[in-house]
């Protein structure tokens, strides 16, 4: 699988035409514009490509340079401007509770010790953002655990981020997906080119352009197709980790059968969705990293390395040293 690409193009900060019929708002629950203030993180994974590594630590916490994965994900969607952050967990995620709960003893520590940069480090984390946490007490997939955090999100738009995609981008992507959002008022689901067999990996979409909006990277979705054979994949472009989605996927995913091993497929879901509501693809700036994967894991800690100012410069020259 590859596990790294790159959305480049022009800067997305001026929106192009607004186009909002009010049929279109109909089709929704009212005129009144919904806002993304949530934003779930399913955590409740076993981490098996990560073994033994994972035996006993959640995937979630291993950490690219010096921040788990996690975290990266939580600081996008708060830079995008949600308020609270729920995150799915399962049995032996204690640990990313632990994170960005307070540590006493270790503030206490470094508060003696007078080492305030690490003390700001570490209340910065734990002052970062409202978390509240579910539990998903089996794996039945990725829509399970996202119907899951039904009650504390409630009867609005919401945000999902699959911690193990990392998108390194100058604006944050849910950032990105948030205008389109706003300006549609329909689900969105952040998508990229992927070229070769890599395509049978991902959810993938069957779509058509939205009238040249945003750039032209704006797309409504006609059908999505999980894991194809690339010979039938209907397009090159994959769903990636990021979504924003609108509360009626709730009911449909709680009346969606369960598929092959018992797993609830939110891309199931969504294509009933799509039945009653449009869904649109947004092609998102950024470079992503597949941090679930090993190499991806290795190319996002060194890429991130390499452009810390305290370390970068001396860790190039390292790298430049290596036998090839």
């Amino acid at each position: 699988m590859s596990d790294q690409y790159s959305n480049n193009g022009p800067d997305y900060s001026a929106a192009l035409s607004h186009y909002v019929s009010r049929s279109s708002v109909a089709e929704r629950y009212d005129l009144m514009p919904m806002k993304v203030r949530k934003a779930v993180f399913p955590a409740a994974g076993l981490g098996t490509r990560f073994l033994p590594a994972t035996k006993a630590q959640p995937k979630e916490m291993l950490p690219i340079v010096d921040k788990p994965i996690i975290q990266y994900g939580v600081e996008e969607a708060l830079a995008a401007g949600c308020d609270q952050i729920i995150i799915v967990t399962g049995r032996g995620k204690q640990a990313i509770e632990d994170h960005f709960d307070v540590s006493y003893e270790l503030e206490k520590m470094l508060e003696e010790r007078k080492k305030t940069d690490l003390l700001k480090i570490v209340r910065s984390i734990s002052d970062m953002i409202h978390l509240a946490y579910v539990r998903q007490k089996e794996a039945l997939g990725l829509g399970h655990a996202v119907l899951m955090a039904r009650e504390l999100v409630g009867d609005e738009a919401f945000a999902v981020l699959l911690a193990d995609d990392v998108i390194d981008a100058r604006e944050p992507c849910l950032k990105q997906m948030m205008r389109v959002f706003e300006e549609t008022q329909c689900s969105v689901v952040a998508t990229q080119v992927v070229e070769g067999p890599a395509i049978s990996v991902y959810g993938v979409l069957d779509v058509k352009p939205a009238d040249g909006r945003f750039d032209g990277k704006l797309f409504e979705v006609n059908n999505m197709v999980e894991k194809p054979k690339p010979e039938e994949a209907p397009s090159k472009l994959a769903i990636i980790g990021r979504y924003i989605l609108t509360p009626r996927i709730f009911e449909i995913l709680a009346s969606t059968p369960h598929g092959t091993g018992g797993e609830l497929q939110l891309t199931d879901a969504l294509r009933a969705l799509l039945k009653e509501q449009r869904i649109y693809a947004y092609v998102y700036e950024g470079r992503r990293y597949d941090a679930g994967d090993k190499l991806g894991f290795l190319k996002a800690t060194v890429e991130f390395a390499l452009k810390r100012p305290d370390l970068g410069e001396k860790f190039r020259e390292y790298l430049k040293g290596l036998n090839p």
